[in-house]
């Protein structure tokens, strides 16, 4: 294997770090870390691995949660060892795309467009620290995912590397089939080499502003009202939500004032303020030209008529870059605590808004209403964003919930351990369906195939279809545990 690919690494650190994720809750060690430097030796690594009856996984920066990324004994693509690749085209003023190479990071595509064009992705997730095939082989969600929907969808071509160890281009027009495949796909179809993502002109300035509820029917009530104006200018760019215990802990309070000069004035909440409340966040893009009579305006305008506890708006304005860059102050603060490095016991749950209330009623105010030692997000997204022709399982309902538990928490035994806490959310899990809600898991990991097929109803036949079509040999992405990999008798292992 040296001979063949002099970037393969069997032993050392660099393959020890393939072995780990950020959920640090597994550990699985590959044969082989590779380096590929472009598609063309992807396709060759996995065109060997059919030969040796090996798997293959596609390993971004080792974000994922559950072993997601990991090959038992496989090959492990680094994926952001490729060449950089990176080419804007502006279709019109407002308009263009960027080329850019599957392991490139947010990040760096979110410094290079505005810096070299002056122009932006349209939708992004809350932390930039991931790449591109990684969260596009998910979704890829976050708080501007109600106006342009998740990322996938705004994806118009790619490169990808079946589990055939063929190179295809594809689009909407191009091979559509294995386009939706890949897209949401879990890496089951292909790995993703190349992606060209629609941009649009940045902003240069945000106006990021947080509003407290008590009562969860008004905060629901007001989210939803933002999400589904009909006219974009009567809304805002970005609409998130999030649940906090209603207590001095590190979990609340103090977490919701933006700035170190703003004070959470707790005469303000009514008495009949329960154990849980509940903040919108929202977000406001202007040009440094704008006056800020005039932002001032148009912010109070989209805010008029919603029900949030008076006195206790907090606001600031920040560069854009800043407002996307929000969460690596989070990550430096994190890493000098050593809670970064915890493991991460996280569940990400896709909730229909008809089930929303009893969901909150069960596991905010009971399960965890003592909070988590982290964010607990929960905010409305729009079904018609979303394109039915990808791979992503979603709830039926028009309007459907992200919530996401992102827990924090110091190792056990400083912490509560890791079981418990991966118990609490199967009660969860378990809660949801014994009510038999319209729910999904997002960035789901099961251990069962029949787990799988629930997960995907009545779309299981199309995931079966697609992967008998794309990856017959059962070769990639191993760590996701929905397909076992086919053993090739011509074997030269």
């Amino acid at each position: 294997m040296r001979s063949t690919f002099k970037s393969i690494i069997h032993c050392g650190d660099a393959a020890a770090k393939a072995a780990k994720d950020f959920g640090g809750m597994n550990s699985v060690a590959p044969l082989a870390l590779i380096r590929p430097a472009g598609a063309a030796d992807v396709a060759s690594i996995v065109r060997l691995a059919a030969k040796l009856n090996l798997t293959v996984a596609a390993r971004g920066n080792g974000h994922s949660i559950n072993g997601q990324a990991m090959a038992d004994g496989g090959l492990v693509l680094d994926m952001p060892a490729m060449k950089d690749h990176f080419r804007v085209v502006r279709t019109s003023r407002n308009s263009g795309y960027v080329d850019v190479f599957g392991g490139a990071l947010w990040e760096d595509v979110l410094k290079r467009c505005v810096r070299e064009c002056g122009m932006a992705p349209r939708s992004w997730t809350d932390y930039l620290n991931l790449t591109v095939g990684g969260t596009l082989s998910n979704a890829g969600v976050s708080g501007q995912s109600f106006r342009y929907g998740p990322q996938i969808s705004n994806v118009t071509e790619l490169e990808v590397v079946t589990g055939k160890g063929e190179i295809c281009v594809c689009s909407e027009t191009q091979h559509s089939e294995l386009f939706f495949s890949v897209l949401g796909g879990l890496g089951q179809f292909g790995v993703i080499t190349r992606a060209r993502i629609l941009l649009q002109p940045a902003p240069d300035m945000v106006r990021r502003i947080r509003l407290v509820y008590t009562e969860f029917d008004a905060f629901t009530r007001d989210a939803e009202s933002l999400v589904t104006r009909r006219r974009d200018h009567d809304t805002f760019d970005y609409i998130e939500g999030f649940a906090l215990p209603n207590n001095d802990c590190p979990d609340g309070l103090p977490s919701v004032p933006l700035s170190r000069d703003q004070v959470f004035d707790r005469t303000r909440l009514p008495k009949e303020a329960g154990s849980v409340l509940y903040y919108l966040e929202l977000a406001h893009h202007y040009r440094s030209s704008d006056s800020i009579s005039d932002v001032d305006m148009g912010v109070d305008r989209r805010l008029r008529g919603l029900g949030f506890v008076e006195g206790l708006r907090f606001q600031v304005d920040l560069g854009y870059e800043e407002f996307l860059l929000r969460v690596k102050k989070e990550e430096e603060i994190g890493r000098a605590s050593g809670i970064w490095d915890s493991p991460h016991p996280w569940l990400n749950i896709f909730v229909s808004k008809s089930n929303i209330a009893d969901f909150d009623r069960v596991v905010f105010k009971e399960i965890l209403k003592d909070g988590i030692g982290g964010p607990m997000l929960v905010y409305p997204l729009r079904r018609n964003k979303w394109d039915a022709r990808t791979s992503v399982a979603l709830p039926k309902s028009e309007i459907f919930y992200v919530v996401a538990l992102l827990r924090f928490t110091p190792a056990y035994p400083k912490g509560l351990s890791c079981e418990s806490l991966v118990a609490q959310n199967q009660e969860i899990v378990r809660y949801c369906l014994k009510k038999d809600y319209d729910f999904k898991l997002y960035l789901p990991q099961y251990e069962s195939q029949e787990e799988w097929k629930r997960h995907f109803g009545n779309r299981w036949s199309r995931i079966v279809e697609r992967k008998t079509c794309y990856d017959p040999l059962g070769i990639l992405a191993p760590g996701q545990h929905i397909f076992p990999r086919i053993i090739n008798p011509s074997s030269k292992l």
